[in-house]
């Protein structure tokens, strides 16, 4: 009786709780972001002491990709099951395992086993963030709220980009490996922290009342979201955003550092774009409603092209122009893409598992196909130009996705997606 009073009062979109379950997602979603980056300020240093060529760390840097492809969708089917709170703990867990793994590397199959880790743990925050701002946010508030959680693993991005040479580096005398266990130990504290706020009563009250929903089988919830046109091309475009934006993350301080820059100079470069992107984040969801998303998504579109054609240049003021769009396009074109699945009529917080699943599976063939071109690409060519023109011609890929994108109507109402 008591359960059931309260499940009649209990209203999470107006609970004060929802914001420090939003501050656990952030740092969720912070370790996430800085463990992709954990490796590419330290490129040069770990091809000299494993004695791997660029194509080789290309490979081990887009191996959790690879795994994430496979595991995105039964684990967002486990995420359904088995409640947020669980599933986020067990990626912190994972997460750090890889961390640890990479500090005990010793040739190219450790490194890549070690980065392969990470996408058994990856799925569960990408996929559990959007499922836990569907259920505690609604309406414009939700945007607000997933483009506050998508500043983390930016920030977390910039952290390592930035601090890794400058003063990490540094600390440990220029100790890669130590450095690695640094990060370890830090998403273990997170992952405490984690705990403690999933702990409170109203966050085990929201798992328990979405595990007592009525539940299709998971196939009819595929074939049904498998076939709405929208969602179609919104899982063809995460393929051309994570191939740009895991491509260009992970090789961005390489890039620079081509150009004849120390890499202490290209870390604090290539943390320029995440700055941007924390802005970005912060405002651009806001803006973008249902009847602007297109238009904001044509601008953040080209955006990127332009930033992969300008990163051609040596001049200064080209390199950080180039740099500044990169950062609103990275901090804006997955958080639309996201926000334009979860309004879709037929996904919802009761969908958004199996959902996220597959975007995010879809998404990282692209996530894979980044950094691993980039690398065969830079070693056959002998530069990063070529791979330049490859991410512009990308971004031509996506606003012709676009306009196909704009074409389609939900059939509840005349809200153009």
């Amino acid at each position: 009786m008591i359960n059931a009073r309260k499940e009649l009062s209990f209203v999470p979109y107006t609970n004060p709780y929802r914001w420090i379950i939003l501050s656990g997602v952030w740092l969720a979603y912070f370790c996430f972001g800085l463990t992709i980056v954990t490796l590419a300020p330290l490129v040069a240093e770990i091809s000299n002491d494993l004695n791997l060529s660029h194509s080789q760390i290309g490979i081990a840097l887009g191996a959790w990709q690879l795994v994430y492809i496979v595991t995105a969708i039964p684990l967002g089917i486990l995420l359904d099951r088995i409640g947020t709170r669980r599933g986020v703990m067990i990626a912190f867990i994972v997460i750090a395992t890889s961390v640890v793994l990479r500090a005990y590397a010793d040739g190219f199959a450790s490194l890549f086993i070690a980065v392969a880790v990470f996408g058994l743990g990856g799925p569960m925050v990408s996929i559990g963030a959007p499922k836990l701002i569907s259920q505690w946010f609604e309406g414009k508030e939700r945007g607000f709220a997933m483009g506050i959680y998508m500043t983390a693993p930016t920030l977390g991005s910039m952290t390592g980009l930035s601090m890794t040479n400058s003063l990490f580096m540094p600390i440990f005398s220029g100790d890669w490996r130590s450095v690695m266990m640094l990060y370890a130990v830090f998403i273990i504290s997170a992952s405490a922290i984690w705990w403690l706020i999933t702990a409170h009563k109203d966050s085990k009250f929201i798992e328990l009342s979405s595990a007592a929903d009525p539940r299709e089988t998971q196939k009819d919830n595929f074939v049904r979201l498998i076939k709405i046109p929208a969602f179609q091309i919104v899982l063809l475009m995460s393929i051309g955003i994570f191939f740009f934006n895991h491509g260009l993350n992970n090789w961005l301080p390489e890039i620079l550092r081509s150009k004849g820059l120390s890499a202490t100079e290209a870390g604090y470069l290539a943390s320029i774009p995440a700055a941007f992107a924390v802005i970005a984040s912060l405002l651009i969801p806001r803006l973008a409603t249902p009847n602007h998303r297109i238009w904001i998504l044509f601008i953040v579109f080209s955006a990127c092209g332009v930033s992969s054609l300008m990163l051609q240049s040596a001049d200064e003021t080209f390199l950080l122009t180039a740099l500044l769009l990169q950062g609103i396009a990275r901090g804006s074109m997955m958080t639309l893409s996201i926000l334009i699945l979860l309004d879709l009529p037929q996904v919802g917080s009761k969908r958004a598992g199996v959902a996220g699943g597959i975007f995010f599976s879809a998404a990282e063939i692209g996530g894979v196909m980044g950094p691993v071109s980039i690398g065969i690409m830079s070693d056959w060519s002998g530069g990063f130009s070529s791979t330049l023109y490859m991410l512009t011609t990308v971004s031509v890929f996506l606003l012709f996705l676009l306009v196909a994108l704009g074409r389609q109507k939900p059939k509840s109402d005349n809200t153009v997606y």
